[in-house]
C-alpha cells in the first residue's frame, strides 16, 4: 500500500512539473530557431546560446553580482515584513488605523521604483546600500501587510468565544489566535514579496550607488553592448528570484508541516 502511495505521488508529482518544463524548453528551442534562423541583430535579441555561453564564462561575476544584490533584497524583505506585521497587528486591534492604514499602504504601493530609487539615492552617500534596501522594503511592505490584515480579522467565532471565557486580552488574544490563524495569509504575502524584493533591488541598482550588483551589471554591459552578457546577468536576477521564492516556499513548509502542499 505505500508503495503504491509512493508511486501515485511521485506520478503526481511528474504530472504537475513535467508541462512547465516542457513548455520552457519548447519556448528556449523556438527563441534560438528565431534569432538563428531570422539572423536577427544580438543588441535586439541574443540566442540563448550565446547567453548560456556569456553565463558559463562569467558565472563568478554573475554570483558575485547576484550575492550583493540577494542581501540588499533579503535585508529588505525581513525589514518588510516585520513592518508589515507589526502594522498589521496594530490595524486589527485598533478599527480607526484599520480605516487609516489600508489607503497609506495602497499609496506605498503605487509609488514606481523608478521614481523613488533616485530619490533615497540622493539622501544617502553613494556607496551605501541603505536606499536599495529601503526601496526593496517598501515594496515588500504592502503585499504581507494586506494579506496579514485580512488573515487577522478573519477569525474563527468559536475560537472568540473561547478566549474571551479565559478573559484574553487584546494582545494575547493577537498573539495565541490571530496571528497563527493568519500564517496561510502571511506566506501568501510572502510568496508575493520575495520575488518582488528582488526585482525591486535590481531595479534600483540602475540609478547609481555601488556598482556590484546584478542591475549595475546589466546597465554596464548594455552600455558597452555586449548584449548576451547583459542578458547572462538577467538571467542571474530570474534565477535570483526563484531562490527567493521556494526559499519562501521552504519555510512555510517548516512552519506548517500540516499544509503539504501549499498554493502557488
Amino acid at each position: 500500500m505505500n508503495r503504491a502511495a509512493a508511486t501515485r505521488g511521485a506520478s503526481g508529482r511528474l504530472r504537475v512539473v513535467a508541462p512547465p518544463v516542457l513548455v520552457g524548453v519548447l519556448a528556449v528551442v523556438g527563441w534560438e530557431l528565431t534569432v538563428s534562423l531570422g539572423r536577427i541583430a544580438p543588441f535586439i535579441l541574443p540566442a540563448p546560446s550565446a547567453i548560456w555561453d556569456q553565463l558559463v564564462e562569467q558565472r563568478g561575476n554573475v554570483l558575485d553580482a547576484a550575492l550583493a544584490s540577494g542581501a540588499n533584497a533579503l535585508v529588505g524583505l525581513v525589514a518588510g515584513t516585520l513592518v508589515a506585521l507589526l502594522a498589521a497587528m496594530l490595524a486589527s486591534r485598533f478599527s480607526f488605523l484599520g480605516e487609516v492604514s489600508v489607503p497609506f499602504a495602497a499609496v506605498l504601493n503605487a509609488l514606481p521604483i523608478i521614481a523613488l530609487a533616485p530619490i533615497l539615492n540622493n539622501m544617502f552617500d553613494s556607496t551605501s546600500s541603505v536606499p536599495r534596501r529601503l526601496v526593496a522594503g517598501i515594496i515588500v511592505f504592502f503585499p504581507v501587510f494586506l494579506n496579514t490584515l485580512r488573515g487577522l480579522r478573519e477569525v474563527d467565532p468559536t475560537h472568540r468565544e473561547l478566549m474571551a471565557s479565559y478573559a484574553a486580552g487584546g494582545w494575547t488574544f493577537a498573539r495565541l489566535v490571530r496571528l497563527p490563524g493568519a500564517l496561510p495569509f502571511v506566506f501568501t504575502g510572502l510568496r508575493q514579496a520575495s520575488s518582488l524584493a528582488v526585482i525591486a533591488a535590481v531595479v534600483a541598482e540602475y540609478f547609481g550607488g555601488l556598482q556590484d550588483g546584478l542591475g549595475a551589471r546589466i546597465t554596464s554591459a548594455a552600455a558597452f553592448t555586449a548584449y548576451p552578457r547583459a542578458w547572462a546577468f538577467v538571467v542571474g536576477a530570474c534565477l535570483l528570484g526563484l531562490v527567493f521564492y521556494l526559499g519562501t516556499l521552504l519555510l512555510e513548509r517548516l512552519l506548517m508541516p500540516w499544509r503539504t502542499r501549499p498554493a502557488l
